[in-house]
């Protein structure tokens, strides 16, 4: 049934969405040189790697001067940048990936490679689900960027803090996989968001 919900949420919200994702796209494209979008591989369910897609709030070639977004004021964000994520707004094409299989509305958040080749035989749970758009972990660390801005040392703070407590939130909503908990956490992100 989420599955259908999915499908369902992603169609509706990308034909709903086109002309704000139009608008979007011709934004990104007069605002810095480069693409619109962002791809980056990503671990889904049972470890499968997939390509998430978000809008690019970058400048180009940013992975490569750090891979942690840190601070409201990363200088590799792009002005339009910092709009699309404070609004969560570079994570629409996401929807692309829920119609495609990749991910649901709901679940954890996909790491990249490195940060799962550090999980615990415990942590590996989050992998027995589809990853998602949004989780428990997205509402409560919804200022993560900040949160990492203001330690000494950001990756650090993120493996032994912030990824532990994440997974542990992802575990809950794992443990009560049903629509109600799937629709509430929506709900609670849309108004955390707005």
């Amino acid at each position: 049934m989420i599955r259908f919900f999915d499908i369902f949420l992603s169609l509706i919200g990308l034909l709903v969405l086109l002309p704000v994702l139009l608008l979007i796209f011709i934004m990104i494209s007069i605002d810095s040189r480069g693409g619109a979008f962002f791809f980056q591989l990503r671990v889904g369910k049972n470890g499968k790697g997939f390509r998430l897609i978000k809008f690019r709030t970058m400048v180009t070639d940013a992975e490569k001067h750090g891979g942690l977004t840190v601070g409201a004021r990363d200088s590799r964000i792009t002005s339009a940048g910092y709009f699309l994520r404070k609004f969560k707004l570079d994570e629409l094409p996401q929807l692309i990936n829920v119609l495609k299989g990749d991910m649901s509305m709901v679940g954890p958040r996909p790491e990249i490679q490195k940060y799962v080749d550090l999980y615990t035989p415990e942590q590996w749970i989050v992998l027995s689900v589809k990853p998602g758009i949004t989780d428990y972990a997205s509402i409560e660390f919804i200022d993560e960027n900040e949160l990492l801005g203001r330690s000494s040392n950001p990756e650090k703070t993120y493996l032994e803090e912030v990824m532990p407590a994440k997974i542990a939130l992802n575990k809950k909503y794992i443990e009560h996989m049903t629509l109600r908990e799937y629709f509430k956490i929506l709900f609670k992100t849309f108004i955390k968001i707005f």
